[in-house]
């Protein structure tokens, strides 16, 4: 078994829509108010990790089809790469869900869907893994897609001879019914004053917006 390293370098990979998703569940958040590179800060002092870079990912509609989330996450995006965090995107894309309620009527919701962010999320991590960029990488997400780079990462750690962990970390509270990491990670519970302590100060929404919330929080 590799040694542990003294200081345990560490890179963050955020999933912006399943965090988001996940924090509205269990916060009751209507919008993605948080601030990636400080919670990537707090976990890892958590943890005595020295923070090596953040990784945020998600998916932006086109202006064409939600104006004011197009608008959203540009800004936001903006923000994060001038507090240098690298930020990938991906186009969020739109199909009609047909939904039964409990009285067995059935509804169609338009819901937005991200094509290619949890396999750019995996080959980033393999990819960095093999560079030896990192000890740590730590998950923001709950996605078991991702279940495989664990496994993947255990056999870099034999190849490497060398000491690597793999964690997942997501919003926790006694009301949500997900309470589960990513299999074969290492679990981080997220609670409520964790989540409060890394709020992003600035509100990226349109003006417009601020009083009813941001169109619908399946879109983002």
């Amino acid at each position: 078994m590799p040694l542990q390293p003294e200081t345990k370098r560490a890179i963050v990979f955020i999933d912006g829509q399943n965090l988001f998703h996940a924090v509205r569940k269990a916060f009751g958040y209507t919008y993605p108010n948080f601030d990636p590179l400080k919670l990537a800060e707090a976990i890892c002092k958590l943890y005595n990790w020295s923070l090596q870079g953040v990784r945020f990912y998600t998916g932006v509609p086109d202006i064409d089809d939600d104006a004011a989330w197009h608008h959203f996450w540009s800004e936001k995006k903006r923000a994060m790469i001038r507090a240098e965090v690298y930020v990938y995107t991906r186009p969020l894309r739109y199909r009609n869900k047909s939904i039964t309620l409990p009285d067995g009527t059935v509804h169609t919701i338009l819901v937005g869907e991200e094509k290619g962010i949890d396999v750019r999320i995996a080959l980033d991590i393999i990819n960095l893994a093999h560079k030896r960029e990192y000890d740590v990488a730590l998950v923001l997400s709950q996605d078991q897609d991702l279940s495989e780079v664990a496994d993947e990462l255990r056999i870099i750690t034999k190849e490497q001879n060398r000491w690597i962990r793999i964690a997942s970390a997501f919003p926790y509270s006694p009301t949500v019914k997900n309470t589960r990491g990513i299999n074969n990670t290492e679990w981080v519970k997220i609670d409520r004053a964790m989540y409060d302590a890394c709020l992003d100060p600035r509100d990226y929404r349109l003006k417009s917006e601020h009083g009813a919330g941001l169109g619908n929080a399946s879109r983002v």
